[in-house]
């Protein structure tokens, strides 16, 4: 039997717990889904027959692998997941559970998770404000921003109007 590949697939290195990232992922995010779990046919350095080696997963549509690799390459804040969400319950639940579950906040609407994987939680309000035509509303949504861990909807589109 020959597995479908697609063109282009993420693949994230862990420290022996893709299996439960992943389980988490599909658990957290729509369109997602753990979808193979792939066991070592051999020993190997750091590891031996029969461990999970990879893993399978889909992300909000996209397809990853988790590579059980080690602890030779943590992840850092030089790759991470954007999120666009429409709502604040949406970005609420996305960023309650991702810090709710061993994570940790970071500025701007980013945090990490409990595996190190970063994750941008980017309101579509907070997007449309950084592209507005005109340079003031710009700089009034960045100040804004910028004051903030998780993004508020209500702040940032006050900002857009120009109060507060």
């Amino acid at each position: 039997m020959t597995a479908t590949v697609p063109p282009l697939t993420l693949c994230l290195w862990y420290n022996g717990d893709a299996e439960e990232a992943a389980r988490f992922y599909a658990a957290t995010f729509p369109d997602s889904s753990l979808d193979a779990i792939h066991r070592a046919p051999g020993d190997f350095p750091g590891g031996a027959a029969g461990t999970v080696l990879t893993v399978q997963f889909t992300v909000l549509g996209a397809p990853c692998i988790g590579l059980n690799g080690g602890p030779q390459f943590p992840h850092t804040e030089a790759f991470s997941f954007q999120v666009a969400t429409d709502t604040q319950e949406e970005t609420d639940r996305y960023w309650d559970a991702i810090v709710g579950n061993g994570g940790a906040e970071s500025a701007c609407g980013w945090c990490k998770d409990k595996w190190g994987v970063n994750w941008q939680i980017t309101p579509r309000v907070l997007t449309t404000g950084m592209a507005d035509r005109d340079p003031d509303v710009r700089a009034r949504v960045f100040a804004a921003m910028m004051t903030m861990r998780k993004i508020d909807h209500a702040a940032i589109e006050a900002a857009m109007r120009g109060e507060g």
